[in-house]
């Protein structure tokens, strides 16, 4: 199943398009629909919580970060090949920098989505 783009960046709590040394990534974090009007999409993500600007809703950060996923539209930068991946929204330590990771689905390698401006240290894998 193919993986549905975002059509604003408003969309979403988190938005990367990335460049490798010879690869690049597409990665999106849609915000969460309100559970309790169904409507409004959260706000407020530097907070420790998100509120809901249609109702007024408000719902801890912690808990609601821990149901979301990131999604990513790639091309490997080990074997060139196009994919999507779904991965938890959760920062991990991948070559010495917290980052997305996800794994290509030919070659099986991981791929990190670094924080910004921070450079990986050594090692292909």
């Amino acid at each position: 199943m193919a993986l549905k783009q975002p059509e604003s960046v408003d969309e979403c709590i988190y938005f990367t398009n990335r460049t490798f040394d010879t690869g690049k990534a597409m990665a999106w974090v849609y915000r969460k629909m309100c559970p309790k009007c169904g409507k409004g999409r959260k706000i407020d993500k530097k907070a420790d919580h998100y509120v809901c600007y249609a109702c007024g809703y408000k719902e801890d950060a912690k808990q609601m970060e821990e149901l979301l996923h990131i999604e990513v539209a790639y091309t490997c930068p080990y074997c060139g090949k196009d994919g999507e991946a779904t991965t938890e929204y959760k920062r991990k330590v991948w070559m010495g920098v917290p980052s997305y990771v996800f794994e290509c689905k030919s070659c099986g390698k991981s791929i990190g989505l670094t924080k910004k401006l921070k450079a990986k240290k050594g090692g292909d894998d």
